[in-house]
């Protein structure tokens, strides 16, 4: 399923979540400039590498090795990688940031991102792989929009077969089925980790949750939540 819009309306220029998208934005059309070695080296050190924070001597890693958990969000691994994030980042980030005001949001958006790759660092500690992407503090966001906009309503693509097939969703239909879909990928992945197609499902989850759990932090007093 794929998102194509809401009905939400919103209220306010959603600054903060353009200044994320052109951020990334950026910060990927860098990545294409780069030779695949220094690529992959660039990702291997901006990016998060679990057991680099879960052997022996990760107690000891300098701090400046932290602000991988920052960097990461900003990093993709491909345009549809990219596109996709940024994709749901603008339906559900700018409706959220509508409610809880920009600088609230952008706060928000941070800490679920980085207690999302946390999340993925528990359920993987021995992996190697680097993982790079918006998708923790993106799902985080989904979250938020799911206990914020319960009677919102979703215009989904779904393809069937080679024909797309466009119907209006309730977001806590389409939030909900999103989430049951990586809880169940993360379960197989844990159990089978050969599956886990390189997809940080933890990391999803864990920002999903997370992003409930906070909106009573950081959404204003509003009247008439949609």
């Amino acid at each position: 399923m794929f998102p194509i819009k809401d009905t939400v309306p919103n209220n306010t220029f959603p600054s903060t979540t353009w200044s994320i998208i052109i951020l990334c934005g950026i910060v990927f059309l860098f990545e294409t400039t780069l030779p695949q070695e220094f690529l992959e080296e660039f990702i291997y050190y901006f990016g998060i590498v679990p057991i680099e924070y879960t052997k022996r001597h990760g107690h000891h890693r300098p701090l400046i090795d932290y602000l991988s958990f920052l960097t990461t969000m900003f990093l993709h691994g491909g345009w549809l990688h990219f596109l996709g994030n940024m994709w749901f980042l603008k339906i559900f980030g700018s409706k959220v940031e509508d409610r809880m005001g920009h600088s609230r949001f952008f706060v928000f958006y941070l800490i679920v991102g980085i207690l999302a790759s946390m999340f993925y660092i528990h359920f993987s500690p021995r992996s190697s792989m680097p993982v790079i992407g918006a998708s923790g503090a993106i799902a985080g966001v989904m979250g938020a929009y799911y206990v914020m906009f319960p009677r919102a309503r979703i215009l989904t693509l779904i393809p069937i077969f080679i024909f797309p097939w466009l119907i209006e969703l309730p977001a806590v239909l389409f939030l909900g089925w999103w989430f049951l879909l990586q809880l169940f990928s993360g379960t197989v992945a844990q159990v089978l980790p050969a599956s886990g197609g390189g997809v940080a499902w933890w990391g999803h989850i864990g920002g999903f949750i997370v992003g409930i759990l906070l909106v009573p932090v950081f959404r204003k007093t509003y009247k008439g939540f949609y």
